[in-house]
């Protein structure tokens, strides 16, 4: 049986139980189970490799002693070892000699569940699993690897979840053109199911290792952060499926919730690459750790600032954001003074509609941006659709290769992209006009004239747009109102 068909049949077990609800939980239950197994398996291939390896994990908690035989605990008991000892011994789990992989284990199972109240049908999907996964053939981690992004494209179609995966062409061309040198330092500040930060070890692992040497020193060089439980635990296993002996920097936190002053020189960082959660209020208090002039609950506006912060004066990033960021007005204009007077921000890549259907049908950009030189001019590029597509869907979703443009127009910053030629599709605005305009980055493709467009999707992109322009406009009127209040006390 395949790995895509044992994981299709898990999930048919889990929908018979009534403790399971909804596809979100299905993965969450399936996964804490996968990490597991995963773990067991990497850990057979140290033992053989290292005879001194001790396992993290007493032995009545490893999988091989409670899982792998067919035959073996079920029922009642398999379920009460399950809640009564498996997940509260390892939540409190003392690594063993200061082990990071310890406190890897721990920090996966704070947050992780048990939804199944059936102990037959838990042994059923154990036993599902113990046959069909076997993470040390290289074929099969291979596959796997394959059938756990097809996982989280799944978990993006249930509902609010969706919010953590980026598609794939699009960290890709992230990664690519940010270009993390061996040695590079790369950050993902909310890093989701860790899309970017896998990216980033294929292009590293492509580009630049060569030695057992370089291997180690890629896996010291990657860090991520995710506050969310589900994602976290998602990221750290793809973290391990991807050949990170001890994802340790893959923290379960909220990367906002520091003085954005404390983050020091010692934790600066090469490069970024992000698609910070947009839309979304951060808790009361939080934007208390950030400036005055910069102090929003918008998430994404937030992050800009604190990404702006943690690069190394000479570091890239690219992130994700939506069009309210590039005409809103406020505090997001005093962000993208900052931005664009204390980095370059070389290059904006307009995105069109359905890149993240269906979770959001908000446009995106995605921006690149180097620290430490101000902007001078900054180059806009209008994504295109492929021949024939008006927009993506789950059947027609977007592919790598449609970015094959943009990388054959991109040049060099060495030379300050000056192979790069307005076309169709491209153009490019000096930094006094974007002063100008208050710093609107909006800026519209002057190749192409005004025209009515009649397509229900556009239509309802600018019926969303102006719902953001109000939005924007309502939330500098209730912070308006809130210090003039604060003055008459």
């Amino acid at each position: 049986m395949s790995i895509g068909s044992t994981i299709k049949s898990i999930q048919d077990i889990m929908r018979k139980d009534v403790g399971v609800d909804g596809d979100a939980q299905r993965i969450g239950q399936l996964v804490w189970m996968l990490f597991l197994k995963i773990l067991d398996d990497r850990e057979q291939e140290w033992e053989l490799l290292n005879e001194d390896y001790r396992s993290p994990l007493p032995q009545r908690l490893r999988w091989r002693t409670w899982a792998a035989d067919p035959e073996g605990i079920t029922g009642d008991e398999l379920k009460e070892f399950i809640d009564n000892d498996l997940f509260p011994s390892l939540r409190e789990l003392a690594p063993r000699q200061n082990k990071p992989l310890g406190y890897v284990v721990r920090d996966v199972f704070q947050d992780a569940y048990n939804y199944m109240k059936s102990g037959q049908l838990l042994r059923q999907v154990v036993n599902k699993i113990q046959a069909g996964v076997d993470f040390n053939k290289a074929q099969e981690r291979h596959a796997f690897g394959d059938m756990y992004e097809q996982l989280l494209r799944d978990l993006q179609a249930a509902g609010n979840a969706g919010e953590f995966y980026t598609p794939r062409p699009v960290t890709e061309f992230m990664v690519r053109m940010v270009d993390p040198k061996l040695h590079e330092t790369v950050m993902d500040p909310a890093c989701g199911t860790g899309g970017f930060l896998t990216c980033t070890i294929e292009h590293k692992r492509k580009n630049y290792v060569r030695t057992a040497e370089d291997e180690q020193v890629l896996q010291a060089s990657i860090l991520g952060v995710e506050k969310k439980p589900l994602p976290h635990l998602l990221a750290t296993t793809n973290m391990v499926l991807h050949g990170i002996e001890v994802p340790s920097q893959v923290r379960h936190d909220n990367t906002l919730s520091r003085p954005l002053t404390s983050w020091g020189p010692g934790e600066r960082v090469d490069c970024v690459v992000a698609n910070p959660p947009f839309g979304g209020m951060e808790e009361d208090g939080i934007e208390n750790n950030f400036p005055s002039a910069f102090r929003t609950r918008e998430t994404a506006d937030l992050f800009l600032v604190l990404i702006m912060q943690v690069l190394k004066s000479g570091g890239r990033a690219a992130v994700v954001l939506p069009d309210g960021f590039l005409f809103g007005e406020g505090i997001k204009s005093r962000i993208k003074e900052k931005l664009l007077t204390e980095c370059n921000l070389h290059t904006v890549v307009r995105l069109p509609n359905g890149v993240f259907n269906p979770y959001t049908g908000i446009k995106t950009n995605l921006l690149f941006f180097t620290k430490g030189t101000p902007t001078r001019e900054v180059w806009f590029y209008e994504h295109q659709y492929p021949a024939g597509t008006k927009s993506y869907s789950k059947t027609k979703p977007m592919r790598v290769e449609e970015f094959a443009v943009e990388a054959a127009w991109w040049g060099s910053e060495t030379d300050g992209y000056a192979a790069r030629v307005e076309n169709a599709f491209a153009w490019k605005v000096g930094v006094d006009d974007l002063k100008a305009r208050n710093w609107n980055l909006d800026c519209k493709n002057p190749h192409v004239g005004e025209q009515i467009s009649h397509d229900p999707d556009e239509l309802l992109c600018q019926y969303e747009k102006l719902q953001g322009q109000v939005s924007e406009l309502r939330n500098q009127l209730r912070t308006m109102l809130a210090e003039a209040l604060e003055r008459g006390q």
